[in-house]
């Protein structure tokens, strides 16, 4: 029988959800990038119905070509808002931290503004729209994952921070890096939509290698004792080398006479270039939100802190 002093337990259901959420919302990243790879994102002119049905209803036998791709991909997108819905209702009526609950709201009105976005893009027919739903749709995965942390042991466990002379200088180098890698997929986002901005986007990639590299460094160097911080600056570096060999693929099958001779070859290097940049991104974010919950600046006269067991952990 529980006590009148003991906490009550936690339910794992915003936690189940937000992972559920975070693996269906990749492969929308990636059904949307093989709709703008193949030229696909127009292929159904109305919205939200389908050639006039009913979008759930519209039959299978013809979903064929670009029509299969775009209609595909309206259907994965409404399955992420439906769990998105159970999501933030899941973390309202059971999450105990208002801070957390707030961010259901957010995800729940992200998924909303992404809906309406790719439906105009649809019905007004503009690439701008089209870029910024691209855009939007990164942001939207990182801040799903960020909810699958939020929501999992690895934040509810207290922790005693690691007291570090070049703690801000990490942190600032994260969210910088994280913010690069961003920026370069936007930088990519208008490259696959409107075929320039290609000199751009390869000075991005560069300066997010050298960021990555300096991160992986310092991280290695000073922080070597916190096995999460070092785990995200190798999976970076890991990620890293396919992503530069699926950039210049993509490039080839763009801008070269490849792309008629190797077009499904192509169409998959651009795509699993787009869904590659998505988990770099969300690991960089990962790696700043955890380089700010275990790491704090040293004062002047301060001596090192370790970390607590449940922290070295993390």
């Amino acid at each position: 029988m529980t006590s009148p002093t003991s906490t009550p337990p936690i339910s794992p259901w915003p936690h189940r959800f937000a992972l559920l959420t975070a693996v269906t919302t990749f492969p929308l990243l990636f059904v949307g990038g093989l709709v703008t790879s193949t030229g696909s994102g127009l292929a159904v002119p109305d919205w939200p119905t389908t050639f006039g049905y009913n979008m759930f209803l519209y039959p299978w036998s013809q979903m064929v070509g670009g029509i299969f791709y775009e209609h595909s991909h309206r259907l994965l997108g409404s399955l992420v808002g439906f769990l998105t819905v159970l999501l933030a209702a899941s973390l309202w009526y059971s999450e105990p931290r208002a801070w957390v609950r707030k961010l259901g709201v957010v995800a729940l009105v992200a998924v909303i503004i992404q809906g309406v976005l790719g439906g105009l893009r649809v019905v007004l027919s503009q690439l701008p729209l089209a870029v910024i739903h691209a855009c939007f749709a990164q942001a939207f995965f990182a801040f799903v994952v960020c909810l699958v942390v939020f929501t999992s042991q690895e934040w509810r466990t207290p922790i005693t921070k690691k007291v570090a002379d070049d703690a801000g200088r990490l942190q600032r180098l994260g969210v910088l890096t994280a913010g690069l890698m961003y920026l370069q997929l936007m930088f990519g986002a208008i490259l696959r939509h409107t075929g320039s901005w290609e000199t751009l986007h390869f000075i991005g990639a560069v300066v997010v290698l050298i960021h990555i590299g300096l991160l992986t460094a310092r991280t290695l160097r000073h922080h070597a004792d916190i096995p999460r911080l070092v785990r995200s600056t190798l999976i970076l570096c890991g990620l890293l080398i396919p992503q530069i060999f699926l950039g210049l693929g993509a490039y080839i099958g763009k801008f070269t006479s490849a792309s008629v001779t190797l077009q499904s070859l192509s169409v998959l290097l651009a795509t699993s270039h787009v869904v590659v940049g998505a988990l770099m991104f969300v690991t960089g974010v990962l790696f700043s939100l955890r380089a700010y919950r275990v790491l704090d600046q040293s004062t002047l006269h301060t001596h090192p802190q370790t970390l607590s067991p449940q922290a070295s952990s993390l």
